[in-house]
């Protein structure tokens, strides 16, 4: 463990005279100047070692930290829910095909949503190894690279609302496919998320509350949930924590965590200071649980500004901090994983319910096994093996042909391809080896 200046402290110190002209596409309403943050509360930051991605799950119940039952129970439902994929996959290799994606605030998408999550069942078959079915994951790597070939494909993700979406998950399961072709599109999509970051390029210099995010495209904010896709897809192709492109994700990872000594946002400083993640804090901050708790997306209905940390959200946020490379004794690090014990839950999305349930377990599943915690402390102390608990609620919810379904439909959930391709991901992160090439 290291204490060091970090690169993401000069980039959120350097200021310019002049502040470089906005990109015509963005609307400079949405986009706040913020306080220059105090050098002490970001200078030192905490760093660690990342591990290696490990993109396979374990062939030996041994090489996973947890009960051996919990390893064959994750791994039967992993086959079920992967036969019940290649069953449904459509004659072109594809999944979610003709399903119509209203992203927020975006007009809604087909076809690159559909590309979007075929990459990531194309994913599920590849860590799964042995246990994937083989025609469905040569079908559906055939699917992913004629759409990398396809111009209009690659105009509508250009030039869409879903192209982040769309170029993580591609990176992520090409990556997991590992080939030399596989690693080119991989790299491929990474240099199309390098290029959509919002940075300096764009006139977002380090004062805006939009650097270093990513989001739907198209000239729309940045958003945590599209940030870490984007770092999910750097993580899985071994990208470093040094690289500028994570070192600007940090930036703007931590002014989305609801705390007041490291986040000079208004929203942040109104808050309760909990050490959670709201969605984004572009256009003075939005949070969905605030949403759902009826005090307005943006908290426009208080008095005061504040906005509530939510799960899904917290576990992206925390992931995020460690992929780019910050320690769990860092302080911002500490404060989201208090947050998490507090709130420690499979039952639901902490703050939405059911609301992106499926989503919500594939982040904590991706969260906890990169933080290489064996178990959770929960608000009343009691320790909890994380595998065994997400393995249970996972598997008690497939259904009899192998599926899985939200019945609250946000998010896409009630569509049974994708909240299965969820559910697996999930699980295969549970019983992924505790190192990789174990």
């Amino acid at each position: 463990m290291l204490l060091a200046t970090s690169l993401v402290a000069s980039i959120l110190l350097a200021r310019t005279a002049e502040p470089p002209a906005l990109d015509a596409r963005i609307d400079a309403k949405k986009v706040t100047t913020l306080p220059e943050p105090q050098k002490s509360t970001i200078a030192d930051v905490v760093r660690a070692p990342v591990p290696e991605p490990v993109l396979r799950i374990a062939a030996r119940a041994e090489t996973v930290p947890t009960k051996a039952e919990t390893y064959a129970k994750a791994r039967a439902a992993i086959e079920r829910g992967l036969a019940y994929l290649a069953r449904v996959q459509t004659s072109r290799g594809t999944w979610f095909e003709n399903q119509e994606v209203t992203p927020t605030d975006m007009e809604p998408r087909k076809r690159a949503s559909s590309v979007a999550v075929t990459a990531m069942a194309l994913k599920a078959f590849a860590q799964a190894g042995s246990v994937g079915v083989d025609g469905a994951r040569a079908h559906a790597r055939a699917a992913i690279e004629a759409a990398l070939r396809d111009p209009a494909t690659m105009d509508l993700v250009a030039k869409g609302g879903v192209g982040n979406y769309v170029m993580s998950s591609v990176a992520s399961a090409l990556s997991a496919v590992g080939d030399a072709d596989a690693k080119a599109g991989a790299d491929r999509a990474l240099a199309w998320l390098r290029d959509n970051q919002w940075d300096e390029a764009e006139g977002v210099d380090s004062s805006k509350d939009w650097f270093g995010g990513a989001g739907y495209g198209n000239g729309k904010r940045p958003d945590l949930s599209n940030t870490q896709m984007m770092l999910d897809a750097m993580h899985d192709a071994g990208v470093s924590p040094e690289d500028p492109a994570m070192e600007r994700a940090l930036a703007f990872v931590a002014r989305t965590q609801n705390r007041k000594s490291s986040n000079p946002a208004q929203w942040a400083q109104n808050g309760t200071g909990d050490g959670g993640f709201v969605y984004s804090p572009a256009n003075g901050g939005e949070s969905m649980a605030s949403d759902a708790a009826g005090e307005g997306r943006y908290g426009e209905k208080l008095a005061t500004k504040s906005l509530r940390s939510y799960g899904s959200m917290t576990y992206a946020g925390f992931k995020s901090l460690l992929y780019a490379g910050l320690s769990r004794e860092d302080p911002r690090v500490k404060d989201a994983l208090a947050w998490i014990s507090a709130h420690f839950t499979f039952d639901e999305n902490p703050g939405l319910g059911q609301q992106g349930y499926f989503y919500y377990l594939h982040a904590m599943s991706r969260a906890l096994h990169v933080s290489q915690m064996q178990t959770v402390t929960d608000a009343k102390g009691n320790s909890h093996d994380w595998r065994i608990g997400l393995v249970d609620a996972i598997a008690s919810r497939q259904r009899e042909d192998g599926s899985w379904k939200n019945a609250n439909e946000r998010w896409e959930e009630a569509n049974e391809q994708l909240a299965t391709i969820y559910a697996v991901l999930a699980l295969e992160e549970a019983i992924k080896p505790a190192k990789s090439g174990e």
